[in-house]
């Protein structure tokens, strides 16, 4: 595996974890020319997973777009890319366990695991994924969303 930092090829596991119901494997490496530690993962190459999207089209999922999303409803927020990355192995996990029968899931359900997950751990990125995700356009729905928050 090439470092992203050095660029060399020469590293060692330091940490195996199975993910996804034994679907993945999450790999800690470190770099033996630089010492810096990286992440890789191994999956089973499959059908490609689709996500319907609400007017109909199907795209491949991507948990790029899912981590992106987290993380700025997280910015500047008390919680490690560790943590982000979790909750996003979280997502991935359920969103393939709802879709495994036809590979592929409604982009509303992949929105709403997301935002169950966050409402678990920090409220104030709950309702900023929620604002973008569900395109509040005044005031009055952040504070219905908020109400709804805290009636729960």
């Amino acid at each position: 595996m090439r470092c992203p930092h050095c660029g060399s090829i020469d590293d060692k596991v330091v940490e195996s974890r199975t993910l996804a119901n034994g679907e993945a494997i999450r790999r800690r490496r470190e770099c033996n020319g630089c010492g810096y530690r990286f992440t890789s993962y191994e999956r089973i190459e499959d059908k490609q997973f689709m996500v319907v999207k609400k007017d109909g089209r199907r795209e491949p999922f991507d948990r790029a777009k899912i981590e992106k999303g987290v993380t700025r409803a997280l910015e500047k927020r008390p919680f490690s890319q560790m943590r982000i990355e979790s909750l996003v192995n979280d997502v991935e996990d359920q969103a393939a366990m709802l879709g495994k029968m036809n590979h592929e899931i409604s982009s509303t359900a992949l929105g709403d695991l997301v935002l169950e997950k966050l409402g678990v751990i920090d409220k104030v990125a709950y309702i900023r994924f929620a604002s973008v995700y569900r395109h509040f356009e005044n005031l009055d729905e952040f504070v219905h969303e908020i109400q709804k928050l805290e009636e729960a």
